[in-house]
């Protein structure tokens, strides 16, 4: 029996990752690619190794399926200039974190079932993620029928599917900047602080190093409010006023950085 056909929209690191994914384990067969020009779209279907670059949308064929992984504020338009090509059950769904499946509402009034696919990876590196999804987690929402045509395809390719709520989706999303982008800022700050002490900044990470993988150990061991450590879970807010108003004298934004993670922190506390 012949695999469900795809055509990818988009191809910069994620689609590229994806269609490389799809297309090696032959779950789907990867059609048509689209993407901005006639040359990204060579380039893509090289990476990923099957597909026909195309240049418009109406050189597009029907295909079962259809991915639109271009950027968040593109889906909308990539789903309106899509939709006069797809029909009842043909299933399109995107990978964006931060937008619900909602936003493909011009496919899904076309009889289009709908669906969204949150990979919670860097795609930085294309090449690497597709050799070593196996375990990824993917934040899954949208029609019933359209998550049960997505199931095998994600179990073939090695995924952990997650389904969230559609409604809460910028708060799932912003769960993940926690826990990388503002993980990197604060430790940015320490390592800034420690700088600012005298230490090297090649020692500063050295020294931070085992203190932030160690604590991040336990919050996903214990819990994050067992993990706590420190002067503000000991109560020894006069220590906190002191580095407060260090900080505030050293660097300002860092200052009210500190200060704003410090109410956070006592309110953890006292959970």
């Amino acid at each position: 029996m012949a695999a469900p056909t795809l055509n990818l929209i988009g191809g910069g690191q994620l689609g590229r990752a994806m269609g490389r994914l799809l297309a090696a384990t032959g779950v789907l067969t990867v059609q048509d690619v689209l993407t901005r020009s006639q040359a990204s779209a060579d380039q893509a279907v090289a990476f990923i190794g099957a597909g026909r670059a195309v240049a418009t949308y109406a050189q597009l064929r029907p295909a079962d399926m259809v991915l639109l992984a271009v950027s968040d504020d593109q889906i909308e338009a990539a789903c309106a200039a899509l939709a006069l090509t797809v029909g009842p059950g043909t299933l399109v769904f995107h990978c964006s974190g931060a937008k619900s499946s909602a936003v493909l509402a011009v496919a899904a009034a076309r009889g289009a079932l709908t669906a969204s696919v949150h990979p919670v990876r860097s795609f930085a590196d294309p090449a690497r993620v597709a050799a070593d999804f196996i375990g990824t987690f993917c934040g899954i929402e949208g029609d019933a029928a359209a998550l049960a045509l997505l199931a095998p395809v994600l179990e073939a390719i090695g995924a952990r599917s997650v389904v969230i709520d559609a409604a809460a989706k910028t708060v799932y999303h912003a769960a993940s900047v926690f826990a990388s982008n503002y993980l990197v800022t604060v430790l940015d700050a320490a390592l800034r602080a420690y700088q600012a002490a005298g230490i090297d900044a090649q020692v500063a990470r050295e020294l931070a190093g085992p203190l932030a993988t160690e604590t991040v150990r336990n919050v996903l061991r214990l819990g994050a409010r067992p993990a706590l450590s420190g002067p503000i879970a000991r109560g020894d807010l006069a220590t906190v006023a002191r580095q407060q108003a260090a900080l505030d004298g050293w660097d300002a934004p860092t200052g009210e950085l500190y200060r704003a993670l410090a109410a956070a922190t006592v309110t953890l506390a006292r959970a």
